[in-house]
């Protein structure tokens, strides 16, 4: 899991020095469980209309540790002033591993971990701010694939977003 999460870091620090330049957002998204709470999010617009988003997202309690690293191509179309809306498709990866040792009864006491892969959808809308600070809310739907990371293979992350823009 130390192997994906450094890669994921890399990848995401990589894209970030390379294309450093203006139309950049960097900042947090925070949703529910299925994104794993919260993801560290940067986005980059390659022309007023389109833009890439990676997020990544981990958790690390008691019996469940997780990392999850998704990238998304979005269409962005604007409403009014400050106000846009945008939809998108993409997809990603992960690793996960659970130790249920420490729950009482009830368990195997087994260890158990894996990797996933997911496709995604992403519908949501966005307020860029006069300062460079945007606030978006948004629904990224995610289908699993591998080593039982769901039983029902599908999750519909919702998160609120918070970025800051150079």
């Amino acid at each position: 899991m130390k192997k994906v999460f450094l890669a994921a870091i890399m990848l995401v620090g990589l894209s970030i020095s390379a294309q450093a330049q203006e139309k950049n957002a960097l900042g947090l998204r925070l949703g529910d469980n299925d994104g794993f709470g919260g993801e560290v999010s940067y986005q980059r617009y390659i022309s007023s209309d389109n833009r890439l988003e990676f997020d990544l997202g981990w958790r690390d309690s008691k019996n469940y540790d997780a990392i999850k690293l998704a990238a998304l191509y979005q269409w962005v179309w604007n409403i009014d002033g400050g106000f846009n809306w945008y939809a998108g498709v993409g997809g990603g990866l992960g690793s996960w591993e659970f130790d249920d040792g420490r729950i009482p009864d009830g368990f195997d006491d087994d260890n158990d971990s894996g990797t996933f892969f997911f496709a995604a959808g992403n519908l949501g809308i966005e307020y860029n701010f006069d300062i460079p600070i945007q606030l978006s809310l948004d629904i990224r739907p995610e289908l699993y694939f591998g080593d039982d990371f769901r039983e029902d293979d599908f999750g519909p992350d919702i998160a609120l977003g918070i970025r800051y823009r150079f």
